[in-house]
């Protein structure tokens, strides 16, 4: 019997408790101010040394109610005092509690609190953000993250009054003023040209920096000096191949990368090194031929190791809960090494089991793993002969078609990215990609509220359909729906209009084709032609716009889609007149195709467009200066001739 009564006695016990903290929140929703300042007093004795009223009143919706009453101007600031102060309490309670009102979004709150003018309130504001960040659970860079606080902190004088700090007798202090320089000059050109004039007893930061990577220095120095001098870069305040960089910064980011260093400095180095390298092919091929690099990162993979000289079993645990991590800095690291030369992208394939391990790392449970092991996969793949070999030969697109399955948006972007050079027409992995139910997928990127997205996925499409047999074209067709196709020509993003443009041309390539896709889709297709002609578009769009009529025009029976249209012929007629030589060509390659004589109807056509005023043009355009058109014109009027 009792083991039946077990549960309803928890139940209740749970709901007195409860019911008991419930009338706490309640309180803070009275119309009196004063009546709800009474409440939160009331409530900050309640919770001193209580743990579970603590939880009780997180779980009762405490938080974000207090939040509301500590931003609102309207609020005296007695009561947004009191909220700071029961805010710092529950965030003593445990780490679940300070996970809580992290997830509130607290700390931006408190932050705006420290520009109040009232002293108690900012000491209140202050005292809690402490209490959050010396909790382990609180990432550190939420204090610093965003542009807006970097300007705050700039702003304040934050770079001269921390700049004397780095010449403090204090090992912590110099430590703390580097971290802050760090932070300060991440993507922020604003402050990073401001601190390479900066002097500190007569030297310049840079120097100063410099001085502090030497490896006599602790390595936690290094490495911090490393990343001021890597972010500085970055912005644009350093040059890429100025010798602090060259000589200082990246070496030492190699040597962080040795085995001798502990997990996390191996982690930070090598994440910092490929943030330094990722955009220069000048520091990509200087780090890939420095101290082995390549190879050393192959040692990421294989920690901790059985022969470990790791004799400290706290240590050895942690390093296996994060070894995680160093597989993600080595692809991330290889993705930058690997991302424009063809030489380190073979010497990173030639790796040890490399294709094996992207191919699990694409598969891990970690989704920084994920993201990472695809990011290198992507920097690899921009290689021919690699996706001619190593990629078919250890069919990485299977592994990449099951990432692209449910991924978060950030790794879609990269997948799909791969996805497009796995689609090459060179690329021998073309074809079990597309019996794998790749258009599907796809066409359904091309209907993704994210941009990055829509291009991939038309972009895909577009590489798909080159060169294509008919039957994948009218999967193609089938799986976007005109409406879709509609919906991407009229995208507000020239990328997208673009590659769906490109699309439509690959579709319209081969006679057989171009006939059998305008016989079902012409109609639809003449007008989404004639919208882009006559919309406020570049003239890229608009000569690939002409390009893809130049196609219709070399259809068999498609021709008469055009001959019949008098306003695209007209349109035609006012482009070869443009003032811009490459829509004149785009629009006489259409003509050209039009009065070809050795085919059917060729009379009937050639009579037609010498009635709208095209031969008058041709003889014009004969006399142009510019030599494609002239041979154009002339090759045109011949037919004429003939």
């Amino acid at each position: 019997m009792a083991c039946v009564l077990e549960t309803p006695l928890r139940m209740s016990v749970l709901s007195e408790v409860t019911a008991s903290s419930r009338h706490y929140v309640d309180r803070l929703f009275d119309p009196d101010p004063q009546k709800v300042l009474q409440g939160v007093i009331d409530m900050k004795n309640a919770v001193i040394g209580n743990n579970k009223q603590k939880a009780n009143l997180i779980v009762l919706g405490a938080v974000p109610r207090l939040l509301y009453l500590l931003q609102q101007e309207t609020s005296s600031t007695e009561l947004r005092t009191e909220c700071a102060v029961v805010l710092g309490s529950l965030a003593m309670g445990t780490e679940n509690n300070v996970k809580s009102l992290l997830d509130c979004h607290i700390i931006p709150a408190l932050l705006q609190g420290l520009l109040s003018p009232e002293l108690k309130f900012i000491e209140a504001c202050l005292r809690c953000l402490r209490t959050i960040f010396t909790s382990p659970v609180t990432p550190e860079e939420l204090l610093y993250t965003g542009p807006d606080h970097q300007t705050i902190l700039f702003n304040h004088g934050a770079v001269q009054n921390i700049a004397h700090l780095l010449s403090s007798t204090s090992y912590k202090v110099r430590m703390q003023a580097l971290k802050c320089f760090s932070v300060l000059a991440f993507e922020n050109p604003q402050v990073s040209m401001t601190l390479v004039n900066v002097l500190v007893d007569g030297e310049l930061l840079p120097q100063i920096f410099v001085k502090m990577l030497q490896r006599d220095k602790p390595i936690e120095m290094q490495l911090t000096s490393a990343k001021c001098l890597t972010y500085m870069c970055r912005a644009g305040a350093i040059q890429t191949d100025d010798n602090c960089i060259v000589l200082k910064a990246l070496p030492s980011l190699v040597r962080m990368c040795s085995k001798e260093r502990l997990l996390e400095e191996r982690v930070e180095g090598a994440e910092t090194l490929a943030y330094l390298i990722e955009t220069d092919v000048e520091l990509q091929r200087i780090a890939s031929i420095t101290d082995h690099l390549i190879a050393m990162l192959s040692d990421y993979f294989k920690y901790p190791s059985s022969v470990s000289a790791i004799t400290d079993i706290k240590r050895l645990d942690h390093d296996l809960k994060h070894a995680h991590e160093l597989r993600q800095a080595a692809f991330k690291l290889y993705a930058s090494l690997g991302a424009n030369d063809e030489d380190i992208r073979k010497k990173i394939i030639e790796t040890e089991n490399m294709m094996d391990r992207i191919v699990n790392g694409l598969s891990e449970s970690s989704i920084k793993v994920r993201l990472s092991a695809v990011r290198c996969l992507h920097s690899l793949s921009r290689s021919v002969q690699q996706l001619r070999t190593s990629f078919q030969d250890h069919a990485v697109w299977k592994p990449l078609m099951k990432v692209l399955q449910n991924a978060p948006d950030e790794v879609l972007v990269v997948a799909s990215s791969t996805l497009c050079n796995l689609l090459l027409e060179f690329s021998p992995s073309k074809e079990p990609i597309l019996e794998s139910g790749a258009i599907e997928l796809l066409c359904s990127l091309t209907q993704s509220e994210n941009l990055a997205l829509r291009v991939n996925g038309i972009w895909a499409l577009m590489n798909m359909a080159f060169q294509a047999e008919q039957k994948i074209k009218a999967d193609i067709l089938q799986g976007l729906s005109t409406e879709q196709l509609f919906q991407l020509l009229s995208d507000s993003d020239v990328n997208v209009l673009m590659k769906t443009l490109g699309l439509l041309r690959n579709l319209l390539s081969t006679r057989p084709h171009i006939d059998q896709i305008m016989s079902t889709h012409g109609k639809q297709i003449m007008q989404a032609v004639t919208l882009i002609l006559e919309g406020e578009h570049n003239i890229e769009v608009k000569e690939q716009t002409l390009c893809i009529l130049a196609n219709i025009a070399d259809g068999t029976t498609a021709k008469e889609l055009i001959m019949t249209n008098d306003d695209i012929l007209q349109k035609i007629k006012y482009y070869m007149s443009h003032s811009n030589a490459k829509l004149q060509l785009a629009a006489m390659f259409c003509i050209s195709n039009l009065i070809w004589n050795e085919e059917e109807g060729s009379q009937e056509r050639q009579d037609k467009l010498r009635d709208i005023g095209v031969v008058d043009i041709l003889h014009k355009l004969s006399q142009s200066s510019d030599p494609n058109l002239c041979d154009k014109a002339k090759t045109a009027l011949q037919q004429y001739l003939a």
